[in-house]
């Protein structure tokens, strides 16, 4: 440790008008558009954090723990469409944000973490260098799309690149870059690396397969499935195009919420698995799906009857009969290939079947009655939260009852990017989740729902949320628990354990660390409690006492708990 620090010393005496390798990362950064990088210093990338600080042109957003730094980037990414960086330690650091890594796995999120290393001349030699991890870049690799260790230091741009470009390539997804200590602060020279490419503004010609327009246009009844390939694509207004052509019903799996306006009439929604949704499918003459990837807790398994005349849209190879069979498999940006889909549509005269548009009508309001008459008196909770929240609201759902029992379904979406939530199922992350997506958008409210048991895996992150300035609204529905753990286990066992928790005082919790806050027991506190979140100007915390308000009856929504649901 003495030596580390002397070196680190050695080094800020130097000139730092000579170039060193974190001067290249952060100049390859700033190529890339990075405005924001989310972290934690540490000695072990003291060097990355005085190059940015010198350049000027990144902002640090600095958070309380890895794991909620790497949140904080990943939904910085998804709520904006930019790349996100986050920048750990070393060892245990690195490893810290190895689950949140997971998450933005599942979820495919385009981001770059940059950690260090052990010295170069260390790795591997098991002499327990500090933070040494037995095999780091190995545990990279299991939780990211793919990981790199620098070995040249002059080979740092290309390395950069190569890195940023594997992160934001479809399938995208996280990419680990680890950058030995001693080489952070190494002088290399300082040169050019620019790619020379013939480059014309050409409008992007797509060839659609004969057939594809008149088998569209002949479709009596035409469904239409959308993922999160619609929103990374920005092909929202191709999709309502569309959808007003043909007038398709629209499922949305739960990424895909926002790709069409939730009050948009022919948007049944993210209610894929319930029964009526599923006849109505296996119904249909044709089924369009675009960038949705049909996962088993929105498919019952897969099992959902999906007709033959199928159309895929994906720009992901790899997608082709990937879990439903396909009759038609279209390549392609979903904002290019529903573009051409379009203007081939343009000139063709297509008379709506006006039963079959009150049928989409009825299945769309009559899942809707049938989960918020199951679940009283949320279902009113989730009509107040759609009254006064203003349409571009990010919503932030945390893995709670509230969150995949009906505020992923009730609670409408307007806008594509403005609904997070937890891909791979892994409590605790909808607090830093929700501070990344406000940083990202600062100008949008975000609401986070989150459930008791959850939100204190990463309590300590509330103070972020303050410390950068990015204020938030935390909706805490407190049972005191694991609430649907303690129902599976005594429904399993008849008794339960590990699932009743001590809670602090939620509300005095909040107010220490600088939020405003309330705590409700009624529907009607519920109303006045969000209407003062929103007034207020700074963070703000309702935290709904559960067994007060009225708590669920998990035997009669039990079919509307999809997490757990067993799979036909």
């Amino acid at each position: 440790m003495k030596k580390l620090l002397e070196k680190v010393a050695v080094e800020k005496s130097k000139n730092y008008q000579e170039y060193t390798v974190a001067d290249a990362i952060v100049e390859e950064l700033v190529d890339a558009g990075v405005e924001v990088i989310f972290g934690i210093v540490s000695i072990h990338n003291m060097p990355i954090y005085d190059a940015i600080l010198r350049d000027g042109k990144i902002r640090m957003a600095t958070s309380r723990g890895e794991s909620g730094a790497v949140n904080m980037a990943d939904a910085y990414s998804r709520a904006t469409g930019k790349l996100g960086v986050v920048l750990t330690s070393t060892g245990a650091g690195a490893g810290n944000g190895a689950g949140s890594l997971t998450e933005t796995w599942n979820s495919g999120t385009p981001l770059l973490h940059i950690t260090g290393e052990a010295d170069s001349n260390y790795i591997g030699t098991d002499q327990r260098y500090i933070h040494e991890c037995k095999d780091q870049l190995k545990m990279m690799e299991g939780v990211n799309k793919s990981a790199f260790l620098l070995k040249r230091p002059k080979l740092i741009k290309p390395f950069m690149r190569k890195a940023i470009k594997d992160a934001v390539t479809v399938p995208t997804g996280p990419v680990t870059v680890q950058i030995p200590t001693n080489f952070q602060a190494m002088i290399i020279p300082e040169n050019n690396l620019v790619n020379v490419e013939n480059v014309k503004d050409l409008e992007v010609q797509v060839t659609l397969p004969e057939g594809i327009i008149g088998k569209i246009a002949a479709a009596k009844r035409p469904v239409i499935w959308v993922g999160d390939g619609i929103i990374h694509a920005g092909a929202s207004e191709e999709l309502v195009t569309l959808v007003n052509k043909i007038q398709a019903g629209v499922i949305t799996s739960e990424s895909g919420k926002g790709a069409i306006p939730e009050d948009h009439p022919l948007c049944i929604g993210n209610f894929a698995w319930f029964p009526r949704v599923e006849e109505h499918v296996s119904k249909a003459d044709l089924l369009i799906s675009v960038g949705v990837r049909f996962r088993g807790t929105e498919t019952n398994g897969w099992s959902t009857p999906v007709p033959e005349n199928h159309i895929n849209i994906d720009l992901n190879p790899e997608a082709f009969n990937r879990n439903f069979d396909t009759q038609d498999f279209l390549i392609g940006d979903a904002k290019v290939v529903l573009a051409a889909i379009n203007k081939g549509l343009a000139d063709v005269e297509i008379t709506p079947d006006l039963i079959y548009i009150e049928e989409i009508k009825e299945v769309r309001e009559g899942v809707r009655e049938e989960l918020r008459s199951t679940i009283k008196p949320y279902g009113e909770i989730a009509e107040i939260l759609n009254e006064q929240l203003p349409h571009d609201t990010i919503l932030v759902t945390d893995v709670t009852i509230p969150g995949y029992t009906w505020a992923n379904k009730l609670v409408d979406v307007h806008e594509p990017r403005n609904y997070l939530y937890m891909t791979g199922g892994g409590i605790g992350q909808g607090l830093p989740m929700a501070i990344g997506a406000k940083v990202g958008q600062p100008d949008k409210p975000v609401v986070l729902v989150a459930g008791d048991g959850g939100f204190m895996v990463n309590a300590g992150e509330m103070i972020t949320a303050v410390h950068e300035d990015a204020p938030i609204i935390v909706l805490l529905f407190d049972d005191g628990g694991y609430g649907i753990l303690k129902y599976y286990q005594e429904a399993a066992y008849g008794r339960k354990t590990a699932v009743d928790l001590k809670n602090p005082d939620f509300v005095m919790m909040a107010k220490s660390m600088g939020y405003e806050a309330e705590k409700v027991t009624s529907v009607e506190e519920f109303e006045k409690g969000l209407a003062n979140a929103l007034a207020s100007k700074k963070s703000y915390m309702v935290v709904v006492d559960v067994e007060a308000v009225g708590i669920l009856n998990y035997k009669d929504s039990n079919e509307y708990i999809r997490t757990f649901r067993p799979h036909k």
